[in-house]
């Protein structure tokens, strides 16, 4: 019987955990194409009001920083679910119908490319990293602005200034984001994580958004691609 009603408190604060922390998504890196011109990721969650499990998934082309034709895909089921559920079976079904793009680009879950950067769960965000790559040589700084508008609802555009500076000295900089696109409902964005791809150039901006809406608050993640020369 103590097990039972240890086990019961267990499951209660777990659901209880869940239910504070929100409606927040999971991150996926789903690999690049070979050429590491094109990168796939999807995240994943369940709705906090509602209980009802969603997911999406995207191709992105790295050098345009766009979402290719039919990269992008989203299902949201209707029927919720039990409490301790990840919404992981969504994911799973958007990648069933994301096959034939998947092949298209060639992407490949196994070449998730190295992260240079992750901010990680409970350490305290910053808008100005630098760091470096012992692998490579490198040095990189990013300096994130952001830009939050407040007229009954929040709204909010970024930009992140980002220079590279190889073993040799030779230095690269360029912007990723864009300053004058306000997004709705969007109150921050932090960065979560820099990935570099298998071809040890292109660069994928993991961003997260603190979103606002009706039913509360929200993390998604949207990514940021640059391909410098």
């Amino acid at each position: 019987m103590a097990k039972r009603i240890a086990l019961a408190w267990a499951l209660f604060l777990l659901a209880s955990l869940a239910a504070a922390a929100g409606d927040v998504a999971q991150f996926v890196n789903l690999g690049f194409s070979p050429d590491s011109k094109h990168f796939m990721f999807g995240q994943y969650g369940i709705t906090e009001k509602g209980s009802t499990p969603w997911a999406e998934a995207y191709i992105v082309d790295v050098a345009a920083n766009a979402f290719v034709p039919q990269g992008t895909k989203r299902i949201s089921s209707t029927q919720s679910v039990d409490p301790g559920v990840s919404g992981l079976g969504a994911l799973l079904s958007v990648l069933g119908d994301t096959a034939a793009p998947k092949k298209q680009y060639r992407i490949d879950y196994l070449r998730t490319g190295r992260q240079l950067y992750i901010l990680v769960d409970g350490e305290e965000t910053s808008d100005s990293l630098e760091f470096r790559d012992f692998e490579s040589g490198r040095t990189y700084k990013a300096a994130l602005t952001q830009s939050t508008v407040t007229n009954g609802a929040p709204n909010a555009s970024f930009s992140i200034a980002v220079a590279v500076t190889d073993r040799d000295g030779r230095m690269r900089s360029f912007i990723v984001g864009d300053p004058g696109y306000q997004r709705a409902g969007v109150k921050a964005y932090h960065i979560k994580q820099i990935i570099l791809a298998p071809d040890a150039n292109s660069l994928v901006f993991l961003i997260q958004k603190e979103e606002q809406d009706t039913r509360g608050s929200n993390i998604r993640y949207m990514v940021e691609t640059a391909r410098p020369r």
